[in-house]
Formats: structure tokens, sequence, C-alpha cells
């Protein structure tokens, strides 16, 4: 049996499900369970983690591949940014980029390099857009998936 560490919430304390998002724009939870996150198990807790890591790494994959782990590891214990250790590296890349898009010169110096798609593009905008993608991710699955049993509930 595998011990897992405690999921803490993702919540980042700009909760838009109170002004009627059913996809919180902060954490792209569900308005669900943003509501319910202390009733769940951890086991809950971890499935909804898994499919927020696994929006946001991909999210981040489409502007950046990661060249050197190790690099980008050491660098963001030297300038001391707060990330889950236990994410998809993916994940910590975003916690970078959320910690100081904007004081990045050469995302070389992290162990990065910038997509194709992405050359050219200050990393704030890089930022911004995968935060815009991880909310489409996480919205699309809830309209497609969540929304559908939701509504089927209620009948």
């Amino acid at each position: 049996m595998a011990i897992y560490k405690k999921v803490r919430t993702p919540c980042i304390g700009v909760c838009s499900t109170g002004i009627g998002d059913n996809v919180c724009r902060g954490c792209k939870r569900f308005a669900h369970e943003v509501i319910n996150w202390n009733a769940y198990s951890e086991e809950q807790r971890r499935i909804i983690a898994e499919r927020r890591d696994g929006y946001l790494a991909n999210a981040v994959r489409s502007q950046f591949e990661i060249v050197d782990q190790n690099l980008l590891l050491a660098q963001l214990r030297h300038q001391q940014i707060r990330f889950n250790e236990d994410q998809n590296p993916y994940c910590w890349v975003f916690e970078l980029l959320r910690a100081g898009a904007s004081q990045i010169a050469d995302p070389a110096e992290y162990g990065l390099r910038v997509t194709p798609v992405a050359r050219g593009i200050p990393l704030t905008e890089l930022r911004r857009r995968i935060d815009e993608d991880f909310f489409a991710l996480s919205q699309a699955y809830y309209l497609r998936f969540v929304a559908p049993g939701l509504a089927s509930a209620a009948e």
C-alpha cells in the first residue's frame, strides 16, 4: 500500500464560485468541490488534485519544455519559491512563473526552453495563457462530465 502525503487545499484565495462560476478561476476546482472540500476523504482530494495537476501540466507543456529538471528544482529552492515537490514538474514551472515571471530574463537559467509557439512572447503573457488554458481545460471537463450528472440528479 502506498503512503501518501495529506492533500492540502489548492485554494489561492481568488475564489469565483461565490459569484456564480461553476469552475473557480483561482484554483480551478468545481463549485461543489470548493464547498465540500473539508468533508472529502484524502482519496477524494487526491483524485481532484491529480485531475488539476494533469490539466495544469498540459497547459504548461504547450508553452515550455523542461530540459533540466535538476536545475529547475535547484532554482526553485534557491529562489525560495513555494511549490509541491510531489506534483508533476510542469506544475512547478507554473509556480515559478506565478512567483516571478517578470523577473526571469532567460528561462534556460531555470532549465526551461520555450516551445516554438511561445517564442518571443513575454513570460508574463505566457503565464496568463497557461492560466487561461488551465481554466479552459477544467471548464471543458466540468461541462462534459460533471454538469450533465448534476442536471440529471436534479430531475
